[in-house]
């Protein structure tokens, strides 16, 4: 399909074949850097445990050169895209990246609470735009045993990600704000430019990392300001899936646009103590493969391994490996035999929760189908059985399976040969 000359950057930029933040821009100088926002970075690299700290023992030239936000076009200094739009003045911003604009919107109901508009550099934006959702984004507390925890409606650092991806890897060849609008339902992020070649809505969390702007996202991480791991998108799901809160919603998101929606939820106070204890346990989080397991049997209290993939969007083997930890760690547990085996979470889980009897429900369901299973597995081996077929059958001790077979023996389904390891049970015709 033919393009025209002003959409061609744009494709370019879309199919990683052309990183517009790493342009250079005619005429300008060094000059065109505002003071306040040069002393801004420094104190920014300061300040962030994630900054590359070797950063501040260079001169202010040095460092701009470091980040790419200089270049040397025939022998003169010369800004880059990325650096106009990180330290650049507002008037140069204007007149060289006239689609660097943001909106911070609060709306109760229908009457707007809150409109501003930025055109400023980016360091000043996203500081300032983080610490104006603070007012409307109430804390709640819950007691942790001895300690008071209190968690904010809105993840802090889910924000922090949500809003530099946004700006990151926001397309600034086309019209269009990044908007940052809180209202009764929850928080909203948007900006323009889709995801790029490669990247979809069900595989944002498994996906490479790779995005628009390498050489902004680059400065981004090096300043502090961005995931070093290229991996903000992690952040931004922890921040829901910590508190037991609903995912993430990026459906809004079309070719033209990404808009993430994160919903107002109180946060699961019984979630959120499994997943400490877990971790006082270990000494470290758990993944966030791990979390999204947990969140699906959360939601749909019993998955197989192939329904928990195609949930959280891995590989069968991934998925059985993570279930394999956490029925170890005793969150979770499998019932059902090899080829019919499915996962719940413990029962220690739903005892916590006062809600024993789902986990009652869930896995009496399937031990109500033991007498089938086992008479079943005799009649495929020739008419017999023996204890240990139970056990790897239906997962079970060699006390709780002698249990299960004596109760068929006294109902007349089997006859009991032998004694000891050479026990058989046969099928009564």
């Amino acid at each position: 399909m033919p393009l025209y000359p002003y959409e061609i950057i744009t494709r370019l930029s879309a199919i990683g074949q052309l990183d517009y933040s790493a342009f250079p821009l005619p005429d300008t100088s060094i000059d065109d850097f505002g003071s306040e926002e040069i002393a801004r970075l420094r104190d920014i690299l300061s300040r962030s445990r994630n900054s590359d700290q070797a950063l501040l023992e260079l001169s202010d030239e040095e460092i701009l050169s470091a980040l790419r936000m200089t270049t040397t076009v025939d022998g003169r200094i010369t800004l880059t895209v990325t650096g106009i739009l990180l330290a650049g003045k507002p008037e140069v911003i204007s007149r060289t990246i006239p689609t660097s604009s943001a909106t911070f919107q609060v709306l109760e109901g229908t009457e707007i609470r809150v409109n501003q508009d930025f055109d400023q550099p980016l360091l000043y934006t996203i500081e300032k735009m983080y610490e104006m959702l603070s007012p409307w984004n109430p804390e709640r507390e819950y007691e942790d045993g001895l300690f008071r925890q209190s968690i904010p409606e809105f993840d802090h650092r889910a924000y922090r990600e949500a809003l530099v991806n946004a700006f990151g890897h926001r397309d600034y060849t086309a019209l269009g704000r990044v908007r940052v609008l809180v209202d009764d339902e929850g928080l909203t992020i948007s900006n323009p430019g889709g995801f790029v070649e490669g990247v979809t809505i069900d595989n944002l969390l498994t996906v490479e990392p790779h995005g628009r702007n390498e050489c902004l996202m680059g400065a981004l991480k090096r300043i502090g300001l961005a995931e070093k791991t290229g991996r903000g998108v992690d952040r931004i799901f922890e921040g829901s899936l910590y508190c037991g809160r609903p995912l993430p919603d990026y459906s809004g998101s079309t070719s033209a646009s990404v808009s993430v929606f994160i919903a107002r939820s109180a946060p699961d106070r019984l979630f959120m103590q499994m997943l400490d204890e877990e971790r006082e346990r270990t000494g470290r989080p758990l993944s966030l493969k791990s979390l999204l397991v947990l969140d699906a049997l959360k939601q749909q209290r019993r998955l197989t391994i192939t329904e928990l993939s195609s949930q959280t969007h891995t590989t069968d083997a991934v998925t059985r490996s993570i279930v394999e930890a956490l029925v170890e760690a005793g969150i979770v547990e499998g019932i059902g035999n090899a080829s019919n085996r499915s996962y719940i979470l413990s029962s220690k889980v739903y005892a916590r929760s006062g809600k024993g009897s789902g986990f009652v429900r869930q896995s009496d369901i399937d031990k109500m189908r033991y007498p089938e299973l086992i008479m079943k597995l005799a009649r495929q081996q020739g008419g017999e059985i023996r204890r240990r077929d139970v056990e790897s059958l239906l997962h079970l001790t060699e006390k709780q399976a002698y249990r299960e077979l004596a109760k068929l023996v006294e109902k007349g389904a089997l006859e009991l040969v032998g004694q000891g390891a050479g026990a058989r049970y046969l099928v009564v015709k």
